[in-house]
């Protein structure tokens, strides 16, 4: 009964998210990445989501992916797949997400990056088989009722010799189901990391900036739902991470 209270109340958050913001100032929806405080460089507009763009730099440098044509499942808002393109060059870049709302901004919004978007479900994807060279995964399995058959189709969108750039959080138990997902995907794991204390130390150099965020979007009795879903300091989601009942994860696997 937790899990399906925790999802319908991202879905409430989301949905009220893509309802206020109408300067676009919630573009990326992850926890981040740091490594001792080293910086990538970014354009002067980016600045404002440093830690979220240095996960997906994180997560789409683990190949070289210029001039490959890409795909992100759970694009989301559409913030990370536009910094892969404007920033790493791929070919072409594809994003879809689930819910429609965040589809049509992606669509106004991003109108410049020679980005398609579709809305479509990540256990059913709406591409031909072997389209894609490099499938993007970030922050959106855990909401997945069955990620096997998500992982089915990322390999039948794959052409050969492609790859999945995931990355994610799993408690202990899940983790483990996890593992046993991808040794019967048919993948191959090239790479496998924990990035919990890099996740740890981009929400503590971002907390600021979120709680600045969360106030100026939100009416002050939904400050708290704000500030568990991003995951400030002091918050149950953020203390998951921090005493590592949570594990974030960044995972390379190829299809053979």
């Amino acid at each position: 009964m937790k899990e399906i209270a925790k999802k319908v109340l991202f879905r409430i958050w989301y949905w009220y998210i893509s309802t206020v913001d109408k300067k676009a100032q919630v573009t990326f929806m992850n926890y981040g990445y740091s490594k001792d405080n080293q910086e990538i460089d970014l354009e002067e507009q980016d600045e404002k989501n440093r830690y979220s763009a240095q996960l997906y730099n994180f997560v789409a440098t683990g190949v070289d992916i210029k001039g490959k044509e890409i795909l992100e499942v759970g694009c989301g808002r559409g913030g990370g797949l536009s910094f892969v393109k404007r920033y790493l060059s791929p070919k072409k870049a594809t994003g879809l997400d689930i819910n429609n709302k965040a589809i049509e901004f992606c669509k106004k919004q991003y109108t410049k990056d020679n980005i398609e978007f579709f809305q479509g479900n990540a256990q059913d994807l709406c591409f031909e088989d072997k389209a894609f060279d490099i499938v993007i995964n970030v922050e959106s399995s855990h909401r997945y009722p069955q990620v096997e058959k998500f992982l089915d189709e990322v390999y039948r969108v794959l052409k050969s010799g492609g790859y999945l750039l995931f990355t994610d959080f799993r408690n202990e138990k899940d983790i483990k189901l996890l593992n046993k997902q991808f040794k019967n995907s048919g993948f191959k794991i090239v790479k496998e990391e924990l990035i919990t204390s890099n996740v740890l130390e981009a929400l503590k150099l971002s907390n600021i900036e979120r709680e600045k965020l969360i106030q100026s979007l939100v009416p002050k009795f939904l400050h708290g739902l704000g500030k568990q879903f991003a995951a400030t300091v002091g918050t149950p989601t953020f203390n998951k991470f921090n005493n590592k009942e949570f594990e974030y994860l960044s995972h390379i696997l190829v299809k053979q």
